[in-house]
């Protein structure tokens, strides 16, 4: 087994191949590893470049389309081999150099995730600065991970760490959020350089503030109820449906003593009440039903156990 993994995710970054490849080769010298650079559908010759690599460490995993960081990512964890895994941008504004320091606290300080903090952020203000420390202090808030720069790429992770997660759609913002889920308590930041991007256009734009914060809505409900959706959905169901069986003991009483209650719009919402609080229910029980499915059809624990050790004193 190789001691470190990088992923390194590029799309249409040709330029940046070469640069990047020669300051992991002297960033990393020392240090037995392997370079997984993972295509994402680019259309220029950004796969050319990498074959020109000309080095056995180095390895190119082809998507046959453009799928999306989160599952160029995933396709590179997947295909990683290290005892320790790195993330790391493939447009030169993370920089290799920090990999090693990073490698070393994560080891000897036995940490779950040793995550990159952008020191000196060379990034536009109000595009991106901005918008970012906004997404940052509504997913500290809501997640409750407490990390000044959750859109920093360059992460180091312990091999069971990150091969114990999935990342879908686009949940890479929320790694440390998803290994946090599976248990993975030790985590940490450091200031690291960040560098201007130099070749190539940036694939960042404020169209993603709305995935953004669905995904969150997503991530909070991960958080809460993964294991308990019955206790979301059926707490909203029991509440709407006695609502909704009140109004219609009070449109009752009327109907008795001789109101006509046909036609009120108070009717019309107990009776969407009542069908409304049935259908939370009905969706909690299918979910509850499905969490089970999802743990037991792959032997996957509710929990997990950090070691197990002799109760025996030294």
């Amino acid at each position: 087994m190789k001691k470190l993994s990088l992923v390194i995710c590029v799309w249409n970054e040709e330029l940046n191949i070469k640069p990047l490849s020669e300051q992991i080769k002297t960033a990393l010298s020392d240090i037995d590893y392997e370079a997984i650079f993972v295509d994402d559908g680019s259309t220029d010759n950004t796969r050319k470049e990498i074959r020109k690599i000309n080095d056995d460490r180095f390895l190119l995993v082809e998507l046959k389309r453009n799928y999306g960081q989160s599952s160029a990512l995933q396709a590179g964890i997947d295909q990683a081999e290290g005892e320790f895994v790195v993330l790391l941008d493939g447009d030169l504004q993370n920089d290799p150099a920090d990999v090693p320091m990073m490698l070393k606290m994560i080891e000897e300080e036995e940490w779950d995730m040793v995550a990159g903090v952008r020191a000196n952020r060379k990034d536009g203000m109000f595009l991106r600065k901005v918008p970012s420390k906004i997404a940052n202090y509504m997913i500290r808030e809501a997640t409750g991970i407490h990390m000044k720069d959750l859109g920093c790429t360059l992460k180091i992770f312990t091999r069971d760490t990150i091969k114990s997660i999935h990342i879908y759609g686009e949940l890479h913002r929320y790694i440390p959020a998803l290994i946090t889920l599976e248990g993975a308590t030790r985590i940490t930041q450091v200031d690291v350089n960040h560098r201007a991007r130099e070749f190539g256009d940036s694939k960042y734009n404020l169209s993603r503030t709305t995935r953004v914060m669905s995904d969150l809505i997503l991530m909070v409900f991960f958080k809460k109820y993964l294991q308990r959706p019955m206790h979301f959905f059926g707490t909203i169901g029991l509440i709407t449906f006695g609502i909704g069986v009140l109004i219609n003991m009070y449109l009752l009483i009327l109907k008795i003593i001789g109101h006509d209650i046909w036609g009120k719009p108070l009717l019309m919402l107990g009776i969407l009440m009542v069908l409304g609080g049935i259908q939370f229910i009905t969706t909690g029980i299918i979910a509850e039903l499905q969490m089970r499915t999802y743990f037991e059809s792959q032997n996957k624990k509710p929990y997990r156990v950090k070691r197990v050790v002799v109760a025996k004193e030294n």
